[in-house]
């Protein structure tokens, strides 16, 4: 994050909101090792943390931190411990570009994690599926993305450079650490039902401004891209977790399928005369909405929280 005269620099406020929050924890919780972003819908990841000790500081409370608008994001960091003994953080609710916050301020709290001691990052979001192969459900360990917006010059590292971040020109061919993602597969063989339809998958995550949800075409361009699910969030917290030296595991899970077929045309003598409301439903097909993408969240969170617990707990069990 870069600042403007008279304001306090990016590395000031990351400081003014780490001492906030390292004056008011207790000694167990002080050196988080793992943090956790929880997206649309899977806040319940909170809890599988222990009641005690622990600490919550709403969003508004913490200095610099960005305020949340979107439905299904609290707004809060719960600091506790996993297994009794790993200092964890968890973000519920995250920020995004849409809501209006510049591209820095939603990689804000990433920078904090790195002074408040974390070295992994565990980044969860809700997604569409591109890929035929995906169904609503399923989940995708990301192994890859697709930045447009970055490579357009919308990217929380345009500007000067500070050193105490990270180098000026990070790589990301290793952004998605392969050792975490190992142990993702591993887990999934521990917790999931072997009669259970869900299925695991890895794939590339396609960043997009948002908030609308993409056309046909943009589905079908964003896929013969290469990428297998589209989503408004994660890969700008990522390039900021690369920068600092934090190790990156992120999942999506996938809530709506896209609709890769183009839409209908005006002239096509099959719908000449179909009744008005036949053709709104022709378009509606495969319409996302934001509360469909809550309800699939629910459904699947149980899963999503019980592989994100068990790859945690087995990362640093064998640390």
């Amino acid at each position: 994050m870069t600042g403007i005269p008279g304001d306090l620099s990016s590395l000031e406020q990351v400081r003014e909101a780490f001492l906030f929050l390292s004056e008011r924890l207790p000694a167990s919780l002080q050196k988080p090792r793992v943090a956790i972003v929880c997206g649309s819908g899977l806040g319940g990841l909170a809890t599988t943390i222990r009641n005690m000790p622990r600490a919550e500081f709403d969003y508004s409370s913490i200095p610099h931190f960005p305020c949340l608008t979107v439905a299904g994001h609290a707004g809060k960091l719960v600091f506790g411990l996993l297994d009794e003994q790993l200092p964890i953080v968890l973000m519920v609710g995250r920020a995004h570009y849409y809501e209006g916050h510049s591209i820095n301020q939603v990689t804000f709290p990433i920078r904090v994690f790195k002074h408040l001691g974390v070295d992994t990052l565990v980044l969860t979001n809700a997604a569409g599926g591109l890929n035929p192969e995906y169904a609503v459900g399923d989940i995708v360990l990301l192994n890859d993305h697709i930045f447009l917006a970055g490579l357009a010059g919308t990217h929380p590292l345009r500007g000067p450079n500070t050193e105490e971040f990270g180098p000026r020109f990070p790589p990301l061919s290793d952004a998605y650490d392969l050792e975490l993602r190992r142990q993702v597969h591993r887990a999934w063989r521990e917790v999931m039902d072997a009669k259970s339809e869900r299925k695991l998958h890895e794939g590339v995550y396609a960043f997009v401004g948002g908030p609308t949800y993409e056309t046909r075409a943009e589905c079908r361009m964003l896929h013969q891209l290469g990428a297998d699910v589209v989503g408004m969030s994660t890969v700008p917290e990522i390039v900021v977790a690369r920068h600092c030296g934090i190790r990156v595991l992120a999942l999506s899970l996938v809530t709506n399928n896209a609709v890769l077929s183009p839409v209908p045309r005006g002239d096509d003598s099959r719908i000449q005369e179909k009744p008005a409301k036949e053709l709104d439903a022709i378009l509606r097909e495969g319409k996302a909405n934001h509360e469909e993408v809550l309800e699939a969240g629910r459904l699947a969170a149980i899963d999503m929280q019980r592989l994100v617990v068990q790859t945690v707990s087995n990362t640093f069990n064998h640390d």
